[in-house]
């Protein structure tokens, strides 16, 4: 849901009423996993996808239904061997599919306008759903931010306090580690499989991708990671190259010496290097520093000739082998890649192969799973816990 905020924000400010259909669970090969939303408007208006197509004109029905009647449901849509082109996932996969109704008269409906509103605006928040249990608890929500904000909690899960209190724990470990999944707790708020299940969505500030060299690759690079969902930075230190004019796509644009900057911003666990600068006087103090921080990925550009002698320089500045192998040198997936808009393609590719635990590899007659639990996407806040 919170993949939608934007248009859904604008809906919940005009007064719209509206239904959301969320993927709560995914079994076998499914084309998109929990926290996936399709919400439709009281005027028939469409947003979003559960499922890639597959049954998105059945879930379609269930939301305008959702509107009418008021009711929250859970739906399971599976597999037929009868008819593979029934509603159901051909694909092989089986989904469950949340419908709740958010009416100017449902209770919830202020705790969606927030969750909403703070995911608009960029801001971290989690929104923990009902999605298994009691049916007075069915759909009911809770708005959780992290620690230290004013607005901490907001709604409740069917006004059981000690439920509440576990949840909100749980939730802010899942939204520490920026992670969507579910969790189980009993109807007394024991962190143990017992009768209820939540479905936390969290939201984050996008992750960064610094790309360090204003170079004809860098502008389709930029384009590329802004597609890929990144705030994109771009750093050098000659400012005649690192121009607005030249990359418009953007989100800043930084004068100064790779490696200072790198050292005075902020950085985490999901941010991106990408140095393309491919100049030893550039590259070796910057990756000297990049290499030593907690970051995603570390990925530098140039022949394997100037890889081989910058590795050299590095150990020569003291970074030891386990360091080195961080480094993706040369950064790319091998795609026989040319111009810049196909190298930077190869880079993305293989920034994406990093996060998800892909291989790289072609599927066609690959026996690797297509669909992968991913470093992004949990099921539950133990495994949160172990990722932060």
């Amino acid at each position: 849901m919170l993949d939608i905020a934007d248009e859904l924000n604008r809906w919940a400010e005009e007064g719209r009423d509206f239904a959301v259909a969320t993927v709560v669970s995914v079994g076998g090969s499914a084309p998109r996993g929990p926290g996936a939303a399709l919400a439709v408007d009281s005027g028939g208006t469409a947003v979003g996808s559960v499922s890639g197509g597959c049954v998105e004109g059945a879930v379609y029905d269930l939301c305008v239904q959702a509107l009418q009647d008021g009711h929250t449901v859970l739906e399971r849509f599976g597999y037929s061997d009868e008819d593979a082109f029934a509603v159901g996932l051909t694909c092989g996969g089986v989904i469950e599919v949340l419908v709740t109704p958010v009416r100017a008269d449902a209770p919830d409906r202020p705790v969606y306008a927030a969750a909403l509103a703070a995911a608009a605006r960029g801001e971290a928040a989690a929104v923990a759903r009902v999605v298994r249990g009691p049916v007075e608890l069915l759909g009911r929500t809770l708005l959780v931010r992290p620690d230290g904000s004013s607005d901490t909690c907001r709604g409740s899960l069917g006004g059981r306090p000690e439920l509440d209190r576990t949840a909100v724990g749980e939730a802010r470990a899942l939204l520490a580690a920026g992670r969507t999944g579910t969790l189980e707790l009993s109807e007394d708020g024991a962190r143990c499989p017992g009768g209820v299940t939540l479905l936390v969505e969290s939201s984050v500030p996008p992750p960064r991708m610094i790309v360090f060299g204003a170079v004809d690759f860098a502008t389709a690079l930029v384009r590329v990671g802004k597609f890929l969902g990144y705030h994109v930075t771009v750093c050098d230190a000659r400012p005649v190259f690192a121009t607005r004019v030249r990359f418009p796509d953007a989100d800043d644009i930084v004068v100064d010496w790779p490696h200072r900057y790198l050292r005075r911003t902020a950085t985490d666990d999901r941010t991106v290097l990408c140095v393309l600068t491919h100049d030893a006087k550039f590259d070796v103090p910057l990756l000297e520093a990049a290499l030593r921080m907690p970051v995603a990925f570390v990925g530098a550009m140039g022949s394997r000739r100037t890889h081989e002698d910058r590795e050299r320089r590095l150990r020569e500045v003291g970074l030891g082998e386990r360091e080195l192998a961080r480094l993706r040198s040369p950064i790319g997936l091998d795609l026989g890649a040319r111009t810049p808009e196909e190298t930077a393609l190869s880079i993305a590719a293989e920034i994406v192969a990093a996060r998800e635990g892909g291989t790289g590899a072609p599927l066609t007659g690959s026996r690797t799973p297509i669909h992968r639990d991913g470093g992004g996407r949990g099921t539950g806040a133990e495994a949160a816990r172990e990722a932060a």
